[in-house]
């Protein structure tokens, strides 16, 4: 033990970021171990390693006594501890010195694997720290491999991986790309060398995140995404909502030509996202929530969170959407059960409701349902 062994500890602080003090701590209890191991001393004993200069030694605790010493490698007695220091009294603990001349190379080697492994312990926990703290964050990822149907991903000095469950179906992952992903977890396991970081390519978060970075609003909290629905690989809805009537929510989102949201579809391969406004109003976010469509009336049912939504002959396979994608987002979107029907539909169902008397007409006027023409809000889907 000597001064290489400080400019070793202070390297791999600069080099690790792992605190030195936790590497003496773990280095002096390798060689309290050895020092057992090898001398098989029962005695309670303790290691302490300079901190300038690297040497050690070895001190035996004794417990100072008032009496007759049964065993003298825990105890000593208060007038032979009182020779060395008389500030010594009952019940202290009494320090000797002993130090083997021929433990140096012995405690090299024994202590060796032990502080390899306190090393990879606090990596592991200065890793598990950083990461815990960017949970829910977007970082840019590299792909180092693909095993299991996992992929295995670069995170600066860290891994992450990202299970099938958490990709996107219609995305071809290919070694060396560069990617956005989300911190969705971080897990401690005592036997990997590195925490399990699990990311994804397919939380809606991840949508949030990307519009932060684009959209300098929403970071000084001009602007305010207040729900988002996502089919990953698809199609996207963000609701957003600005909080000064001098900005429009939806032109800072879109930016100029389609700019700031067009580099948002571009980092998930194209993905198409539709910004709409928020309203705390259900009918009129309803009806925002089926862009690009036109919404003709919105009938809400309040109770049962359940709305009816009528829209023009031609525009109900676009209020519908691929696959029923676009009214599936809307209520994901709103939290509402949209049932859509055309301007056709609506008139065959009310006159087949409708038995004429009024009697039933003014019941109608006490349910529970609110039934409003949708505003004639601009929609700007992108």
């Amino acid at each position: 033990m000597n001064v290489e062994l400080i400019e070793a500890i202070n390297a791999i602080e600069k080099e690790r970021r792992i605190d030195k003090e936790t590497l003496f701590d773990a280095l002096e209890e390798a060689l309290k171990k050895a020092y057992k191991n090898h001398f098989g001393s029962s005695e309670n004993a303790r290691v302490a390693i300079d901190r300038e200069t690297g040497d050690f030694k070895v001190f035996a605790l004794k417990t100072v006594i008032d009496g007759k010493v049964e065993d003298p490698n825990m105890q000593i007695s208060i007038a032979d501890a009182q020779k060395v220091d008389p500030k010594y009294d009952e019940g202290d603990i009494f320090e000797q010195e002993t130090t083997p001349h021929s433990f140096g190379r012995i405690a090299a080697q024994t202590a060796k694997q032990v502080v390899m492994q306190r090393i990879r312990e606090a990596e592991r926990s200065v890793i598990y720290d950083e990461f815990s703290d960017k949970l829910n964050e977007s970082v840019t990822a590299v792909i180092q491999r693909m095993e299991g149907g996992n992929v295995y991903l670069e995170l600066g000095r860290a891994e992450g991986f990202m299970p099938a469950t958490e990709q996107v179906e219609n995305e071809k992952y290919m070694v060396g790309d560069r990617l956005k992903v989300l911190i969705l977890r971080v897990e401690k396991d005592s036997k990997s060398r590195t925490p399990g970081i699990v990311v994804s390519r397919r939380h809606r978060d991840l949508i949030k995140r990307l519009l932060e970075l684009e959209v300098p609003e929403i970071q000084d909290g001009t602007l305010l995404i207040k729900s988002i629905a996502r089919e990953a690989g698809v199609r996207s809805k963000v609701a957003v909502y600005s909080t000064d009537e001098n900005v429009d929510a939806i032109g800072a989102c879109v930016g100029q030509k389609g700019s700031r949201i067009g580099r948002v579809a571009q980092e998930l391969n194209g993905e198409k996202i539709d910004v709409i406004p928020w309203s705390s109003d259900p009918i009129e976010f309803i009806a925002n929530s089926l862009s690009p469509a036109k919404v003709l009336i919105v009938q809400i049912n309040e109770s049962e969170k359940i709305a009816r939504v009528t829209v023009p002959d031609k525009q109900l396979s676009l209020a519908i959407g691929i696959k029923g994608i676009n009214a599936k987002l809307a209520a994901k979107l709103t939290g509402w059960k949209i049932d859509i029907k055309s301007q056709t539909q609506a008139q065959e169902f009310f006159s087949e409701t409708d038995t004429g008397t009024e009697e039933e007409e003014d019941d109608d006027d006490n349910d529970d349902e609110d039934v409003k023409k949708a505003p004639d809000s601009e929609q700007k889907p992108e």
